[in-house]
C-alpha cells in the first residue's frame, strides 16, 4: 500500500474530492483529524478500509481502500500493512482479521455492530442444520465469526446469486438476511430456506415511498439495494450491492437517481459525480456513523480497539469466506 509509505496529499487537494457535499465550515474542523491521521498512518504502517456507507469526509480524505462488502474482503487479503483499521462495523473487521490473522485490526468504535448479525447465533446455525440435515449453509457476510465458522460458503449481496447458483442443488439455507434471501430464491428458482434477519436500514423502504419518490421526482432511476424488502426491489429500476449501485452511476445513462440504501452512499457519490443530481432518502446506520474521524484517529494513537478471534472460529470462518472468493 504505496499511501502508506508516501507523504500524504495535501489537505487542499483533499477538500477538492468533497466540496460538493462537505461545507468549508465542516472541512475546518475535520481538517486536524485528518492530518493527524494521515501522519498515524505512515508512522504504523496502517492502512484504513471503508465502507461506501462511511461518511465523504473519511471515505474520500482517509480511507486507502473503499467499497462493497466483496471488495473489502477482497482486498483484506495479504495487505502489504502491519495495522488494519476497519472504517466499517465489527463483522468487517472480523473477516479482515479472518483473512490477515497475522495483523492487528482495529475497529474504532466497539459498538460499531449490526442489527442483521445481531440477529442470528452459531446455535441457531447448529439447529438449522439438524432441522435440515444434507442442505448446505450459504452465509451472508454481515454476520459473526461464529456463524462463518458453522457455514458451508459465504457471500455478498453482491454474488449472492451466483453462489446459490454454483452449489448446484436445488435448496439452500441462506442466513440471515430474509429478503436478500427472497430476492435470490426469486432470481434463481432455487428454494431457500430463510431466517427472519433484517437490516434496520433496507426494512424501514416501503413500495409505497418509492412510487411516491417516482412521483415527486419525474424520470429519476431509482435503485434499490437486495436487503430491501421484495416488494421494494420490484419497484426499483435496477437492484444491486453497494457497488453495483455505484457501477450503475458511473455509466452516466441517467442525470437523476435515487439510491434506496444508506444515505451517505449518496454523498460519496455526489462528490464523484457532480453532473449528477441525487435525490436523497436518508436512513442512516447508527453502527455505520459510530465510525469518525476522531475515533479513527484515536484507534491509531492508542492501537484499540483490537479485534481477536479464537484459532477454531478463524479457521472456520475464513473457509466459507475462502470458498465464497473462489467460486
Amino acid at each position: 500500500m504505496s499511501e502508506t509509505l508516501t507523504a500524504p496529499p495535501r489537505l487542499e487537494a483533499l477538500y477538492d474530492r468533497v466540496a460538493r457535499v462537505v461545507p468549508r465550515m465542516e472541512w475546518e474542523m475535520f481538517a486536524d483529524d485528518i492530518a493527524a491521521i494521515l501522519d498515524l498512518k505512515r508512522r504504523h504502517r496502517a492502512v484504513i478500509l471503508a465502507h461506501n456507507y462511511q461518511t465523504p469526509e473519511i471515505f474520500h480524505c482517509v480511507a486507502d481502500i473503499r467499497g462493497d462488502s466483496l471488495a473489502l474482503a477482497r482486498d483484506a487479503q495479504g495487505l502489504d500493512a502491519d495495522v488494519i483499521v476497519m472504517a466499517g462495523v465489527h463483522f468487517m473487521a472480523e473477516t479482515a482479521k479472518m483473512m490477515n490473522p497475522d495483523k492487528t485490526v482495529l475497529i474504532p468504535s466497539l459498538q460499531a455492530g449490526c442489527s442483521l448479525a445481531d440477529s442470528i447465533t452459531a446455535a441457531d446455525v447448529r439447529a438449522l442444520k439438524r432441522a435440515h440435515p444434507g442442505v448446505p449453509v450459504v452465509t451472508y457476510v454481515n454476520s459473526t465469526a461464529d456463524v462463518k465458522a458453522e457455514s458451508d460458503i459465504c457471500c455478498t449481496s453482491a454474488n449472492a446469486r451466483h453462489i446459490v447458483e454454483s452449489l448446484g442443488v436445488p435448496r439452500v439455507i441462506m442466513i440471515p438476511d430474509e429478503f436478500l434471501a427472497q430476492n435470490v430464491q426469486r432470481d434463481t428458482g432455487v428454494e431457500i430456506i430463510t431466517w427472519a434477519g433484517h437490516c434496520e436500514v433496507h426494512e424501514r423502504f416501503t413500495p409505497q415511498e418509492i412510487r411516491d419518490w417516482r412521483r415527486d421526482n419525474p424520470g429519476v432511476a431509482v435503485l434499490a439495494h437486495p436487503e430491501c424488502p421484495p416488494g421494494v426491489v420490484a419497484e426499483a429500476d435496477f437492484s444491486g450491492s453497494t457497488a453495483a449501485m455505484s457501477d450503475f452511476v458511473a455509466r452516466g445513462a441517467h442525470d437523476r437517481v435515487l439510491l434506496v440504501t444508506e444515505c451517505s452512499m449518496s454523498d460519496n457519490l455526489a462528490a464523484a459525480h457532480p453532473a449528477i443530481d441525487f435525490v436523497r432518502p436518508c436512513n442512516l446506520c447508527p453502527h455505520m456513523k459510530r465510525i469518525t474521524l476522531p475515533a479513527i484517529r484515536h484507534a491509531l494513537e492508542s492501537l484499540t480497539h483490537e479485534v481477536t478471534i479464537p484459532d477454531h472460529l478463524l479457521a472456520g470462518g475464513r473457509r466459507a469466506v475462502e470458498r465464497m472468493l473462489a467460486a
